[in-house]
């Protein structure tokens, strides 16, 4: 019976299967609509998606009907060559490229000779074969997609690439049937070559950690690949370095660039117990570090994905613009046929004039430049993102930031490091700070409380000598107390100050001070007398004012902190970071809350938090942004946005981003029909050539991607 259960399950796993091809030649919404008629007839096919700008097809199908290598044929019979992503093909796709630039060149090489020898006045004999060539060589990819294409009854721009070619050749324009076919070829090459920087963007994070490490087993020192490492393995990662996989360090130190990961400026010193990340670089000093997750589950590898998954979503302004496109061209086709037929007839004209507008009319029917306006924005801004450490999950939360008018932020953590540091150390009768905290600190020393360890930390790093206290014993919501060199000393709250009778009107005020400031106070007395006050809070980070007032230039309206704590910490907090409101003793209900108010009162709201703690009201905002979401794995999956470090200033720039986005997409768009519409009109009127139409469309098509691509940069 187990036998029989293991096999039927074994089955089900292999029937529905999910594969993915890479696609070479799929550059253009007209080829994915090829492969779609074509696929879509596949006995046992169930669903598939196709990525133009990383040229990947996923292929869910019923694999005792349909095979992956049937999957492959048909696309291949398209003109197109697919095989599948693990499969390695990059000598065959070389060797495939250099003939098309080849096959580009000697097209442009007949068509410049034909050219000379025609403004030279040689004779047709000479002059005609020349254009053939040109035609012949620079149209070779084109007419084996045509014959695809209308194998597949669809009209895609490389037949009627083709017609208006033939067209062109039936009244005599040998020249214009050359120039046509020579820029056609060459656009199309120079596009890929374009795209293929997106995709490299995408690509190079891939490339980021090694594919071998130096790993110790029985003794031995070896070098493996990183999938057969295991967990528990230990590694060795000498000086400069990539680390290959996350491990924890169990042996050694060093300075780690985790800019690959988190976006982080300046390396970060790593400890013997800390954690590191594939694809980190190592600084100076040598590393052991013990496995923890395989390769393919590594922080590098999730974000790959997860970028990868993002990129392949249809953006809002994609998605309308893809069914645009499926309009636009039956259009100008049927406009090119009034022009061609109905034109003459109506203005009494003759026919050759109007049917060379016609062909003028086809030629710019080509919808490339506007169906890639949006995606190449999108892939760059995710790609660029990415390598500055901040993850985003897909194209809607970057064109939802445009809308953004009112960012909140949680206080613990985010605003705030998160744990309490000593801020103040306030004399009393005369005794020096140091003093102080050298009293504080022998008492504390074995208090695991976190104002404990932050009092013990100041004093560490001011060099305080730590005599030992004896006697220790705690005294629950209070404080401790402890002999220290002989004489008695109380640590505590003011509670217990006042129970001692160690307090005074002076001593009142200046807690009545560090309250108004958001300090939490720790009071000091040796020998039954006060000595000091020490002022503890959770330290705001540098970078928080810098942060909000860079979110008020990039057009933010509001700023707005959120916390759980009193409402005299959250005005201190919030009076030092200069924000414009701050709401205090929220719940996560209440988080959720002011979160719906904001947006009923201002509109779109961005939310940062830690990603855990702050979940319902990320989910409630319109974007959420985790923060230091690298080593937390419930921020990486469930944010919108995941900094990836601690790092507040990369808030305004994905918000700058977002806007940079939206701006350059509806630019892209507006070169894409601004042009058609222009050469539209020019076709029309006569006073634009076959030769001029497909120009544009190659300058508008590298318009936009160019465009794109700038945001690769973007800061």
């Amino acid at each position: 019976m187990t036998a029989r259960a293991d096999a039927v399950a074994c089955t089900a796993c292999e029937v529905h299967t999910e594969s993915t091809y890479r696609i070479e030649g799929m550059d253009c919404h007209d080829e994915v609509q090829l492969l779609e008629r074509r696929l879509a007839h596949l006995p046992g096919l169930e669903r598939f998606t196709a990525d133009i700008l990383n040229q990947r097809l996923r292929v869910t199908h019923d694999a005792s009907r349909l095979s992956a290598a049937a999957v492959a044929e048909a696309v291949n019979a398209t003109g197109m060559r697919a095989w599948l992503e693990h499969e390695r093909l990059s000598a065959l796709i070389s060797r495939g490229s250099s003939s098309r630039v080849r096959l580009v060149a000697l097209s442009g090489i007949a068509f410049a000779a034909g050219f000379l020898m025609q403004v030279g006045g040689l004779g047709p004999g000479l002059v005609i074969p020349a254009y053939l060539f040109a035609i012949g060589a620079g149209g070779v990819n084109t007419v084996r997609r045509a014959w695809s294409s209308a194998r597949a009854f669809s009209l895609d721009i490389n037949v009627l690439m083709l017609v208006a070619v033939a067209g062109a050749m039936i009244i005599g324009e040998w020249s214009e049937a050359a120039a046509v076919i020579f820029l056609f070829a060459l656009a199309q090459w120079l596009e890929t070559r374009s795209m293929d920087r997106a995709r490299h963007a995408i690509r190079a994070l891939m490339e980021l950690a090694p594919a071998d490490a130096l790993v110790r087993r029985d003794g031995r020192e070896q070098r493996v690949a990183v999938d057969e490492l295991i967990v528990g393995d230990t590694i060795i990662v000498k000086p400069g370095e990539k680390i290959p996989i996350d491990g924890r360090i169990t042996d050694g130190g060093s300075d780690v660039n985790q800019a690959p990961i988190t976006g982080e400026s300046l390396p970060v010193d790593k400890h013997v117990g800390d954690d590191l990340f594939a694809g980190t670089i190592n600084g100076h000093g040598a590393l052991e570090i013990r496995v923890t997750r395989l390769g393919r589950d590594t922080t590098m590898a999730r974000i790959i994905n997860l970028v990868e998954v993002a990129q392949a979503q249809r953006a809002p302004s994609q998605s309308f613009v893809e069914r645009f496109a499926r309009y636009y061209t039956p259009a100008v086709i049927v406009a090119a046929a009034i022009v061609a037929l109905v034109a003459p007839a109506l203005f009494g004209q003759p026919f050759g004039s109007w049917f060379y507008r016609a062909l003028v009319l086809l030629v710019i029917s080509c919808p490339c430049a506007l169906v890639i306006s949006t995606p190449v924005s999108i892939v760059s801004a995710l790609a660029g993102a990415a390598r500055r450490g901040v993850l985003i999950k897909g194209g809607a939360h970057l064109e939802r930031t445009a809308e953004v008018r009112v960012v909140a932020f949680d206080k613990t953590g985010t605003l705030t490091r998160g744990h309490p540091e000593v801020v103040d150390v306030i004399s009393v009768n005369g005794v020096v700070p140091a003093e102080i905290l050298r009293l504080a600190a022998a008492v504390e020393a074995r208090s695991e409380h976190p104002v404990a360890r932050a009092i013990l930390r100041r004093a560490q790093h001011d060099d305080s000598p730590l005599p030992a206290g004896e006697g220790f014993r705690a005294l629950p919501g209070l404080g401790a107390e402890a002999s220290v060199g002989g004489e008695h000393v109380l640590v505590g709250n003011h509670r217990l100050f006042e129970e001692r009778a160690l307090c005074s009107p002076a001593i009142d005020r200046q807690l009545d001070e560090l309250g108004r400031a958001g300090r939490t106070a720790v009071l000091v007395a040796r020998g039954g007398r006060t000595v000091g006050i020490i002022g503890v809070a959770d330290a705001i980070r540098d970078s928080g004012r810098a942060a909000v007032s860079r979110l008020r230039q990039g057009g933010i309206e509001r700023v707005v902190m959120l916390t759980g704590d009193n409402a005299q910490t959250a005005a201190a907090i919030g009076s030092a970071l200069g924000v414009d409101e701050w709401r205090a003793e929220l719940l996560p209900a209440d988080k959720v809350a002011a979160i719906e108010d904001l947006k009923r009162r201002y509109g779109a709201v961005a939310m940062v938090g830690d990603g855990v703690n702050d979940a319902p009201a990320l989910a409630a905002a319109d974007v959420g942004i985790a923060m230091g979401a690298a080593g937390t794995d419930a921020a990486l999956e469930t944010a919108d946005v995941a900094l990836m470090a601690d790092e507040l200033l990369a808030v305004p720039y994905f918000l700058r981003l977002g806007r940079a986005t939206v701006r350059n997409i509806r630019t892209n768009i507006a070169v894409a029909l601004g042009l058609k519409a222009l050469f539209l009109g020019l076709a029309i009127a006569g006073a634009a050539t076959l030769w001029m139409a497909v120009a544009a469309d190659m300058g508008a098509s590298l318009l936009v991607i160019a465009n794109g691509l700038r945001l690769l940069e973007s800061d």
